[in-house]
């Protein structure tokens, strides 16, 4: 048995010093595609829902411009190791404007492959028609957006 994890032993270590080894300072960072944590906009409330995210074209008053977007977008793409560039994101809420996520919190921003964002839009729309219907509490609709097995 002593022999066995012996020669066991021998191999691990002989594959480990024949594995490469990077370069001293060379970065080789694995890409983050994890959401942020998410932010609220402390204006949105359960109370006052009938005053924001129900409110047709409420979020193109919320919506932060396309320049700040575009560079925190450049910055987090460069901070995350993503690869492909700044077409192949989207910089997105994580908690979306329709939800009353926070428009300019980097907390609630992140550069998401942009087929991923297009199956989290239609989420989004579906969870902000829930609430506003009344079938369903912003607190629950934030949960559930919140929850990436839903629309990835």
């Amino acid at each position: 048995m002593r022999t066995l994890f012996a020669s066991i032993l021998a191999a691990g270590c002989i594959m480990l010093s024949a594995a490469p080894v990077a370069p001293a300072g060379a970065a080789s960072a694995a890409p983050d595609y994890s959401p942020p944590p998410g932010a609220y906009n402390p204006a949105v409330t359960q109370a006052n829902i009938d005053r924001t995210i129900c409110v047709r074209g409420w979020t193109k008053t919320v919506r932060p411009p396309y320049e700040y977007t575009e560079q925190l977008k450049r910055e987090q793409i460069r901070a995350r190791h993503l690869p492909g560039g700044v077409r192949v994101y989207q910089e997105d809420h994580f908690i979306p404007l329709e939800l009353g996520g926070h428009p300019t919190d980097p907390h609630n921003l992140w550069p998401q492959p942009r087929d991923q964002a297009e199956r989290k839009d239609r989420w989004e729309l579906r969870l902000n028609h829930a609430v506003c219907s009344g079938r369903m509490s912003l607190a629950d609709a934030r949960r559930k957006i919140a929850d990436p097995r839903l629309w990835q």
